[in-house]
Formats: structure tokens, C-alpha cells, sequence
């Protein structure tokens, strides 16, 4: 009996995460330019709430940019994207709502390359969703690392240098540093 193989559809997903200064952007950025040096359609978004470096460039720490569009949800995202497009990149994954992982599994489902970067986790060290997900559902996941400003080692975490309860505080250098699992301390950031 012969066995009938499905053709492959080439679609996945990919996530980059870690925490704040760790060089996520960085990273998406540089596998999107690769992608359109090989001449691939490539689209990118970021979330409308993300507005500290510009409002039409992904920009990392380091002031690498790559222009982007914005959207509100991860559902308008998925409108956004056209037929053609073969791969999908998208900045600040924790921005976005709760169906950002069913929404990347519609692209990769459609035979996109789908690339995520995002925190996986927030201010008091808790996984910050909907990253959770979608590194459970992603073929290929990139752990960055910081380095921890107190000590020197590999840093993990994001340190909240400012008080606020507020778990989404849009920010950079002056109110987040990346920090260590020994010097990382989430008190400092809750109000007194």
C-alpha cells in the first residue's frame, strides 16, 4: 500500500522572549531583514500601545528600527495581513490580547513564518500573558538574556524601578533594568 504525504505548507511560529534589555528586537528585527534581503514579502506589527520610540518603527534600546504597522488587536492584525505576505513579524507579543496565540496559529496555519518577540514575564517575575501560550503552541523559541545591572550575571527579569500596581507601565531606561533572579526584587515596584 503506497502512502499518500500531504505537501508541506511551510507555515510556523516562532517566539523570542526574555526580559527588558535582553536584545528581543534586536533579534526579530535582524530575522526580518533577512527575510527581505531574500526577497520575502514580510509584514510587521506592534501593538498601538506601544509608543515610546516611534509610531511607525519597531525601534529596540539599541536604536535599531525597522518600520511597522500598528493595530489594536491581534485579531485586526490577522485582517491586516495580505495574501501574499510570507512572513509575519510582530513586536511587544505581551501587549497584545489573550488571542494572539490562535491568531499566529491562523498565520502559520495559512503558511506564513510567524516571528513573536515579547516578556514572558512582568514586573513581580509572573508569566505575562498571552506569551505563556504562545510558547507552548511555537516550534522555535529564542531565550534572550539581560545583564543584571547589579551584579554582572545573566539577567532573567525585568526590575520595576518605579511604584505602581498597574501591571502594563509602557517605559524603558529610568524606569525598568534588567536584573538577576538574586538581585531581582519585586517590592520595589509595588506601592507603599
Amino acid at each position: 500500500m503506497d502512502v499518500i504525504r500531504k505537501a508541506p505548507q511551510h507555515g510556523w511560529i516562532e517566539v523570542v522572549t526574555g526580559s527588558m534589555f535582553s536584545g528581543k528586537s534586536e533579534e526579530l528585527i535582524r530575522r526580518l531583514r533577512r527575510a527581505q534581503i531574500a526577497r520575502q514579502k514580510v509584514q510587521i506589527f506592534k501593538p498601538l500601545i506601544d509608543n515610546r520610540y516611534s509610531d511607525d518603527h519597531i525601534v529596540s534600546h539599541s536604536d535599531m528600527r525597522i518600520a511597522s504597522q500598528n493595530v489594536k488587536t491581534s485579531d485586526e492584525l490577522v485582517l491586516r495581513v495580505e495574501e501574499e505576505t510570507e512572513v509575519v513579524g510582530i513586536d511587544e507579543g505581551q501587549f497584545f490580547d489573550t488571542n494572539l496565540p490562535a491568531a499566529c496559529n491562523t498565520l502559520a496555519n495559512r503558511g506564513k513564518r510567524v516571528i513573536v518577540a515579547g516578556l514572558d514575564q512582568d514586573y513581580l517575575g509572573r508569566p505575562f500573558e498571552p506569551m505563556p501560550q504562545l510558547l507552548a503552541i511555537a516550534e522555535y523559541i529564542t531565550k534572550t538574556l539581560a545583564i543584571c545591572v547589579v551584579c554582572g550575571d545573566p539577567a532573567n527579569h525585568t526590575q520595576r524601578l518605579v511604584a505602581s500596581s498597574d501591571r502594563v507601565l509602557v517605559g524603558a531606561t529610568g524606569m525598568y533594568e534588567a536584573r538577576c533572579r538574586h538581585c531581582f526584587d519585586p517590592s520595589l515596584a509595588t506601592p507603599k
